[in-house]
């Protein structure tokens, strides 16, 4: 009989299949999006899912979703040193109606 496996490498499994990435690289990336984007931004958007590499981001203005797409590589790159390489490739950012 084979040994039980925790939880959360079930869960990592389905969210592989699904295109998400493990459950400790998500928690990285939503804790650390206040470090990644700065206070200011933190406060008007907000991670929302993780999807084959593209972070779905929605803001609570335009003005605030224009500044965070501008600001979109360098957002990637502080996201991809906090999480490891690929979690994290794109943003897709939309303002919340």
């Amino acid at each position: 009989m084979s040994q039980p496996r925790p939880l959360v490498d079930g869960i990592d499994h389905v969210l592989a299949g699904l295109g998400s990435p493990s459950v400790d690289a998500s928690t990285t990336v939503f804790e650390a999006w206040p470090e990644a984007v700065g206070s200011d931004l933190a406060a008007h958007c907000a991670p929302r899912s993780i999807e084959r590499g593209c972070l779905v981001v929605v803001a609570d203005d335009p003005a605030f979703a224009e500044r965070l797409a501008w600001s979109e590589r360098q957002v990637v790159g502080r996201l991809e040193a906090l999480s490891g390489a690929g979690v994290v490739s794109r943003l897709d950012v939309r303002v919340r109606r």
